[in-house]
């Protein structure tokens, strides 16, 4: 066989431009280079991006700078930012707060029995019955009076011994005509000169209060237009000067009256906190002989026919 002239005894064969390069034994063919998808595309975009976006504003170097946690907390609560509404609300819970702080502290001042012993309750509860008692048996005498009158076959004569017996009544509660009865008498020593007009007056509208149907204050008769001022170390009572010891002469039911003075923070207590004795008889007989003149009225007329 002829060789060629590119060919020599010995020598490998070469290869020719016209053929495809061959793959020698032992070596690897070269890494075509890979196209650029479009997210390796994507990815040097944002890095552009990130690379030439400005830098964030940095706080200040001394704002919060070197602060702990609980110091950030404490700038951030104080000063507090309270809201209208906030404002609002808590005006509305104070003024709420302070009524019924003032309805508890009235309630507590005007029960005055609060702290009584258990006898005093007692003794009161008694002194009620008894008065309830007392109004019934008015009750009934009056129901008894109408029902004479209503049956009397003597209408007129029942009617004028009706009539003088409750002028004397009435005498004896305007002061016009003396009274005597059972009763008690109340001394009020004040050797300070603390007693005054108004601690008077509160025990004579106890007394009243407890069923006295005749009182009389050293020579002065006590009756509902009666009135008390005070003058220097000394009380005036319908204009007449009257001074220490103050002394009380009441007719009524002793066993009412007494208990309505001495009940806790009733009368006796609070002259006691003036400094004042006050010293309470019970008596079988009492003369109330203080008299008052009558008045006619100027304007008033009976309107009974």
């Amino acid at each position: 066989m002829s060789e060629t002239p590119d060919e020599r005894p010995g020598e490998p064969p070469r290869e020719r431009a016209d053929q495809p390069p061959r793959e020698r034994p032992g070596e690897l063919p070269e890494e075509q280079p890979r196209a650029q998808t479009g997210e390796e595309d994507g990815k040097r975009t944002a890095e552009q991006r990130a690379e030439t976006a400005p830098e964030p504003p940095r706080a200040p170097a001394g704002a919060g700078a070197g602060l702990t946690g609980r110091q950030r907390l404490v700038k951030g609560l104080w000063p507090p930012r309270v809201t209208r509404a906030q404002l609002t609300v808590a005006l509305l819970l104070f003024v709420l707060g302070l009524g019924l702080a003032i309805q508890v502290r009235s309630h507590n001042d005007s029960s005055a029995l609060r702290g009584a012993r258990q006898e005093d309750l007692v003794r009161i509860l008694d002194e009620l019955d008894d008065r309830t008692q007392r109004l019934e048996d008015e009750k009934q005498s009056l129901e008894s009076q109408r029902t004479e009158l209503e049956n009397s076959s003597d209408q007129a004569e029942e009617a004028r011994k009706q009539t003088v017996e409750k002028e004397r009544q009435l005498g004896i509660l305007a002061g016009t005509v003396a009274a005597q009865g059972p009763g008690i008498t109340v001394t009020v020593e004040d050797p300070k000169h603390r007693v005054k007009a108004d601690m008077l007056l509160d025990t004579i509208q106890e007394l009243r209060a407890a069923g006295a149907e005749a009182i009389q204050i050293g020579d002065v008769r006590v009756v509902a237009s009666t009135y008390l001022t005070d003058e220097g170390k000394s009380v005036r009572i319908d204009g007449h000067k009257v001074e220490a010891p103050f002394r009380f002469k009441v007719i009524g039911k002793s066993q009412d009256l007494t208990p309505a003075l001495s009940i806790p923070g009733g009368v006796v207590q609070t002259l006691e906190k003036e400094q004042a004795t006050v010293v309470v008889q019970e008596e079988k007989k009492i003369v109330v002989d203080a008299l008052r003149p009558a008045k006619t009225p100027d304007y008033a007329q009976s309107s009974s026919r």
